[in-house]
This record gives structure tokens, C-alpha cells and sequence, in this order.
């Protein structure tokens, strides 16, 4: 009798442990159907979430996406230190946009978020580029430019008429694009190649009462490049009673806008985007630019709603005029040291001809589609 007993009463510590530790686990593993009334869960939410994500190498795009995803978690917000940066392109230079990408990844180990633009039938072209190359994974959103924006506003009275692609303004409707993001965004056009880190130009600083940084043409190597006298008076018709109105100097030194760090907030606040298309749409009536030797296309506007109003972009980190001729302009020794190569002019790195276009090579990833080829000579 005593013996049974005894094995009733272990039967019974048994199922009193088993269901301690069942109502344990419960309590730890079932947090949503299990109150806390301990209060012992609060310190270790946050981490477990994160203990399902792997642990990373410091650098690479995967890491970088990965980080953000686990900061996302704790926040539920818009992350700093994310760099931005904008991109333009339509299909006949869609090529340059990847290889730009291209540089920009293999040159930082920062988290870059890339904002590209297309024109809309080039939006899938773009994502299946993308996709199917070694930038798959990179942390990137596509949009396609809605034409009707620019519709009627466009006039291209000499100089190049390719300045009158409608994706060359998109630079004007970034917020309007992105109207979520309310912070710094770098703008770079798509014949350009990095090979710096992109953070440092991300870190330009914008002075108080500036509106963007873009870089001087008339300071440096620069200068002595470019066939002209780099001022305001070779962009626009001064004898324009608007232009005048805004009493700009003539002499005042020309920046170019292939390569500019914007604040997006300050952009909506001041209503740049309206300022911009002001010019636009006056020019299409009177001449305000066009036929000077600066010629039209998306400058002239952003010239004169910035007049005064820049800081200013290492000379380092914008080497540009690599386009204006087929010869070289610079040594090679000097191409290597450049943080930003920009190929503006017509002799564009992917054409038949073009200046350290090898530079260029390194970087570009073939089109799958076998759409985009770059023409090289003989």
C-alpha cells in the first residue's frame, strides 16, 4: 500500500513539472496569446527579431540591404545614414545609367539607395538589366517619367537637339517623384562614372541659404578645358527683360548641372520644381536661352533659380568635359586620382569614339537583351 502511494505521488510531481514547464514555454514561445504578467518579455523583442536575420560580413551590397532591414525593424522609420541617389536615363543611354550603378556599388561599401528614372517603355528593359547582372541585389526603386509633365514646355533653339529629351528635365520633378523622401539626394547624370566613395560627395556640405552644391566652371582644370568663357552671359539672352529683372551679372561663373547634392525638403519648400518650369514655359514663348553658345536644354533654368544660391562640389569629384572632344584631354595618370568622370558633350563613353572610354569598359554590364551596345571603332 505505502509503495503504491509513493508512485501516485511521484505520478503527480511528474505532471505538476510537466505542466510547469509546458505553461513555461507557452509564456515564452506564445507571447501573443499568453499575457505578461511578469513583464519579462519587453527586453528581448527587439532582439529576437533580429536573431532571425544572418549574421553579416561589414561589407557588400547584401549586407548593406540586410543592416537596413534589421534597423527598419527597431524603428518602423526612415533610416539615416542612407545614401541617395538619383539617376536619369531613356533607352538610347540606358547603358550609361547601369554602368554608373556599377561604379558607385563597387567604389563604397556604404548603403546607397538608388532612385532611377526611364522613360516608361523602358521601365522593365531597366528592371530585367538589373535583375539579371551583378547589381540584382542592390537596394534601387524605377520610375517612369511621365512625359505629359514637360509636354509644351520644351524649346531647343540651337545647340544639340538631343537637349530637349524629356527625361533631361526629370532633374526638375524629384520631388514630385519620390515624394517621400525629405532629405539629401545626390543627382548624377548618366555619362558619368564614380570611382570614389560616394559618401564623400553625399557629405557635401550645403551652406545656410543654399539651395544645392554644383561645381564651378570657372575654377581649375576645368577652366582651361571648356571652349567657353564659362559665365552666365554665354547661357542666357540678356537682353530678356525677365532675365534682367533677376539682375544677374553677366560675368557671374556658370556651374554645371550634370552633378549636383540637394536638399528635397529646402526643394519643396522654396517650390523649386515650380520655379523651374516658370523659365521653361516663358522660354517656349520669348527667348530666354537657346541660341547662345551654352545652347538650351535643362541648364538655363537651373541657372537662374540657383543664381547665388550654391555651395560648392570638390573639383575632384566632378572631372567633366571628357565629351567635348575625341581627344584626350586628360593624362591618364590624372584620370586615375578623379573621384567623378562625367563625358558631357557629345562624344559620350559607349559612342564610336570617346576619350578613357576603357575607364568606362571596366564598368559596364552587357545588356541581356542585346538592346544596348556600345559602338567602338573598326
Amino acid at each position: 500500500m505505502i509503495f503504491e502511494m509513493g508512485i501516485l505521488s511521484a505520478r503527480k510531481v511528474g505532471v505538476l513539472l510537466a505542466l510547469f514547464w509546458m505553461g513555461a514555454l507557452c509564456y515564452f514561445w506564445l507571447p501573443n496569446h499568453i499575457p505578461d504578467f511578469l513583464d519579462l518579455r519587453s527586453k528581448s523583442s527587439v532582439r529576437s527579431r533580429h536573431d532571425v536575420l544572418p549574421r553579416l560580413d561589414n561589407s557588400g551590397p547584401v549586407a548593406n540591404q540586410i543592416r537596413m532591414q534589421q534597423l527598419n525593424l527597431s524603428s518602423g522609420h526612415n533610416v539615416t545614414g542612407v545614401i541617395h541617389v538619383c539617376i536619369t536615363s531613356d533607352g538610347n543611354t540606358l547603358g550609361g545609367m547601369v554602368a554608373l550603378i556599377n561604379s558607385i556599388v563597387r567604389n563604397t561599401k556604404h548603403h546607397v539607395k538608388f532612385h532611377l528614372v526611364t522613360d516608361e517603355d523602358s521601365v522593365n528593359h531597366l528592371g530585367d538589366w538589373i535583375k539579371s547582372s551583378p547589381l540584382r541585389e542592390i537596394d534601387y526603386e524605377v520610375k517612369g517619367f511621365p512625359e505629359s509633365w514637360v509636354s509644351g514646355k520644351i524649346r531647343i533653339r540651337g545647340g544639340r537637339l538631343e537637349l530637349g529629351s524629356p527625361l533631361n528635365y526629370a532633374r526638375y520633378y524629384l520631388p514630385r517623384l519620390f515624394p517621400n523622401l525629405k532629405e539629401k539626394i545626390v543627382f548624377i547624370d548618366d555619362d558619368c562614372i564614380v570611382q570614389g566613395d560616394i559618401m564623400e560627395l553625399y557629405n557635401t556640405e550645403i551652406k545656410g541659404g543654399d539651395l544645392a552644391a554644383f561645381s564651378e566652371d570657372c575654377k581649375g582644370m576645368n577652366k582651361r578645358l571648356s571652349r567657353l568663357a564659362n559665365v552666365y552671359a554665354e547661357f542666357l539672352d540678356f537682353k530678356n527683360k525677365h532675365v534682367q529683372e533677376r539682375n544677374i551679372s553677366p560675368t557671374a561663373c556658370s556651374f554645371n548641372t550634370g552633378v549636383f547634392v540637394t536638399d528635397l525638403a529646402n526643394w519643396h519648400k522654396e517650390n523649386i520644381t515650380g520655379q523651374l518650369e516658370y523659365w521653361m514655359e516663358l522660354n517656349t514663348r520669348e527667348e530666354v536661352y537657346g541660341n547662345e553658345q551654352g545652347g538650351g536644354g535643362s541648364q538655363p533654368p537651373m541657372m537662374l533659380v540657383f543664381y547665388n544660391r550654391i555651395s560648392p562640389i570638390d573639383s575632384m569629384w566632378h572631372v567633366r568635359f571628357l565629351g567635348w572632344t575625341s581627344g584626350t584631354s586628360y593624362s591618364k595618370s590624372f584620370i586615375s586620382h578623379a573621384k567623378l568622370l562625367h563625358w558631357n558633350g557629345k562624344f559620350k563613353p559607349w559612342g564610336r569614339v570617346a576619350q578613357h572610354s576603357d575607364v568606362w569598359d571596366r564598368y559596364f554590364l552587357s545588356d541581356p537583351s542585346g538592346k544596348f551596345k556600345p559602338i567602338r571603332r573598326g
